[in-house]
């Protein structure tokens, strides 16, 4: 398994791109933003897919936006139509994550999947093929904390990071 970790800075623009470039050679990727637009915290991944749609990315699919999250709820719903869709793609998934104090900011990049809710004790199937997480919030064990004390200025600043290193990539 290759993981890269990078220290959400202008630096890490780069660390993603080779990282996709290392691990992901799709001609057209399968991004799939993972989370809910109810909470900050859970926000990222569809935060990201509308800026990937809104700068009109032609040469990726891109799933789960704020206007049409894809959360917990339906994921494996929609992940089995995706795959079904895009049978030969491989998925990179997007999603926000919780860690240990010190690891609040880092961006992870994985040749695997990932399994969404484990932050907020869901224990849902593994999707995905690659994936980006970026941890918003300290794994506290109270979820309340995670839903309401994550600031919108880290994940905006997250979400920035991630989507150059993604246009990066597909360019």
């Amino acid at each position: 398994m290759n993981q890269f970790v990078f220290t959400a800075n202008n630096s890490c623009v780069k660390g993603i791109t080779d990282s996709l470039k290392k691990i992901y050679k799709t001609a057209y990727p399968v991004i799939i933003c993972v989370g809910s637009d109810l909470a900050v915290g859970d926000s990222l991944g569809p935060y990201i897919g509308s800026e990937l749609n809104k700068l009109h990315v032609k040469n990726a699919y891109v799933y789960g936006t704020l206007a049409h999250p894809i959360t917990a709820k339906e994921i494996n719903t929609v992940y089995k139509t995706i795959k079904n869709i895009h049978p030969r793609s491989k998925i990179l998934v997007i999603d926000a994550a919780v860690g240990s104090k010190e690891d609040v900011g880092l961006i992870k990049v994985t040749d695997r999947g990932i399994k969404p809710g484990l932050g907020v004790n869901k224990n849902l199937d593994l999707i995905g093929d690659v994936s980006i997480i970026g941890i918003v919030a300290e794994n506290d064990n109270a979820i309340n904390n995670i839903i309401h004390t994550t600031r919108f200025s880290l994940v905006y600043n997250i979400s920035k990071i991630i989507v150059s290193g993604i246009l990066n990539y597909l360019n």
